[in-house]
């Protein structure tokens, strides 16, 4: 059963940084690296929007314009993870964060992790 776990996320202050992982499990040996792997949030009252994402092999990644700059999306496929360094956050990164893996005819989501941006 695959399973993705988000974890990294917390209070900070505006201008702060923290670094979000998601580790997966439950893939099937030598296939995670062939996954998209992309970073949503949700927002209270919003809808959930692509922060950034990540080709298979890493050979493709994008942001969102809102994070340009000041977030970056990487992945270690011998660990099954994923990461979203965020810097410079402002209280409109506020949100629930998370990860998602998209395959040919699959696709699964973790549970979210909470970020707060607030003085």
């Amino acid at each position: 059963q695959v399973q993705l776990v988000e974890s990294g996320g917390g209070l900070v202050q505006p201008g702060g940084s923290l670094r979000l992982s998601c580790g997966a499990s439950g893939f099937p040996f030598g296939t995670y690296a062939s996954y998209v792997m992309s970073w949503y949030r949700q927002a209270p009252g919003l809808e959930r929007e692509l922060v950034a994402f990540i080709s298979s092999f890493g050979t493709t990644i994008q942001y969102a314009d809102s994070v340009t700059g000041r977030f970056t999306i990487s992945r270690d496929d011998a660990k099954n993870t994923v990461y979203l360094q965020m810097t410079s956050l402002k209280p409109t990164d506020t949100a629930v964060y998370y990860c998602e893996a998209l395959g040919i005819a699959t696709q699964y989501w973790g549970q979210g992790t909470q970020v707060t941006v607030s003085s």
